[in-house]
């Protein structure tokens, strides 16, 4: 392990970040930076505070600091986290260890490949889908409250793939849809302006999509908007498999 700084002091805390330069290195390794332990720092600014005053050469990816760009997901201390919104008095007196997020190749030092998921997520056709495409007279379509309660917690999702990097099933099948995508294609489909189910369930119904689900749950611990991706999934299962049933037992005109 690299060090860079001084001793640790009551008033700094050791940050061990994950070093990757593929141009020079074969594998990642841990470097070691002390920064100031301020009790309002967050895991992002103490990074900040190392490409600032210690180590311009460092990598990562940030944004807006308010946990709502979805952008500074990294690894602490072995979990998934929003490097904003996570504190570094909560990791006192140290070390913290800060790594990429698991399950997505890594470019450089804590900047992971994120195509895969930006290639699903268009899959499951996260947008409202109309069969007639001619607006109401008022130009709108009205939900009740309770219409809206129904899909909310979903669309609260920013696209931080947090759920990914904590899933197991993705961490050994690359080709699992994936729990943010099918949440998100299960947040249109509950919602009653949309009426594109049908287009939809070729991949959220598919060996890839919600029944390569085995429900380990992490994927909404994990979810920093409380989006409970897990909880989605498993009732997406519910409406597929009540369908199918339907379609088997029943004439086409009664379904």
């Amino acid at each position: 392990m690299r060090t860079v700084a001084d001793t640790p002091t009551a008033d700094t805390i050791t940050m061990e970040v994950s070093r990757y330069r593929p141009e020079r290195e074969s594998e990642p390794t841990l470097q070691s930076y002390q920064v100031p332990l301020r009790k309002q720092w967050a895991i992002l600014d103490g990074l900040n505070y190392i490409k600032d005053r210690l180590d311009g050469t460092l990598s990562y990816r940030w944004s807006c600091r308010m946990g709502i760009c979805g952008s500074c997901g990294m690894t602490v201390n072995g979990e998934p986290k929003l490097t904003c919104s996570t504190f570094l008095t909560d990791y006192a007196p140290g070390p913290v260890r800060v790594e990429p997020m698991r399950n997505f190749p890594v470019i450089r030092d804590l900047v992971v490949d994120i195509s895969d998921f930006m290639e699903k997520l268009p899959t499951v056709k996260p947008w409202l889908i109309r069969s007639d495409d001619t607006e109401p007279e008022d130009g709108e379509y009205l939900q009740t409250p309770e219409q809206m309660d129904e899909y909310k917690k979903y669309s609260m999702c920013i696209n931080c793939m947090l759920c990914y990097a904590a899933c197991p099933v993705y961490a050994l099948d690359p080709l699992f849809v994936g729990p943010a995508a099918i949440a998100l294609g299960q947040r249109y489909n509950l919602d009653s302006r949309d009426e594109g189910a049908d287009d939809r369930r070729d991949v959220l119904a598919s060996a890839e999509g919600a029944w390569a689900c085995t429900y380990v749950g992490e994927c909404s611990v994990a979810c920093p908007k409380g989006v409970d991706p897990a909880g989605a999934i498993q009732r997406y299962k519910l409406t597929a498999a009540t369908k199918s049933l339907k379609e088997f037992l029943l004439p086409r005109g009664a379904r």
